[in-house]
């Protein structure tokens, strides 16, 4: 049976319910979705606001990675059903949904909720795509702590 792998890097509000429905099959009888959400007040540094935030990504080599992270969740999590790994860009304002990674599996003890959390962690990893912070201080380009090493 091929499984479902939806993979996508898209400017459309995402819609969780039409995402899951992608990756539900007959056999399947549990999901973990993780969404990352845009905050309006973050800790970082001093504590600031957020108005908005802007995000690119290299179109081409993103969903070469996107498609990486769901082999490799793949290759970890034999029962994993269905995968959707999807990463919103352009400006997205505080509340909104910026990205979204789901896993179905036949049940809820078969590392789904591990693979979902593998998932997000692999797309802030390895997948090119960068946020610029817009707000009370200012404009700022937001790296990530961590840079793919050769092979990733």
């Amino acid at each position: 049976m091929d499984f479902p792998t939806i993979i996508s890097l898209t400017e459309d509000a995402l819609d969780l319910n039409a995402l899951l429905a992608q990756i539900t099959l007959p056999t399947t009888g549990a999901a973990a979705i993780f969404t990352g959400v845009v905050r309006g007040q973050t800790s970082r540094g001093s504590g600031h606001e957020t108005d908005y935030l802007d995000y690119e990504a290299y179109q081409p080599m993103a969903e070469v990675k996107m498609r990486q992270v769901a082999d490799e969740i793949r290759k970890k999590w034999p029962s994993i059903e269905g995968i959707v790994i999807v990463q919103r860009t352009g400006r997205l304002y505080p509340g909104m949904p910026s990205t979204a990674i789901a896993c179905s599996s036949s049940h809820r003890d078969t590392g789904v909720f591990d693979a979902a959390r593998y998932g997000i962690d692999r797309l802030k990893e390895i997948v090119p795509v960068w946020k610029k912070e817009i707000g009370s201080l200012g404009e700022q380009w937001i790296e990530g702590k961590y840079h793919p090493k050769p092979g990733e």
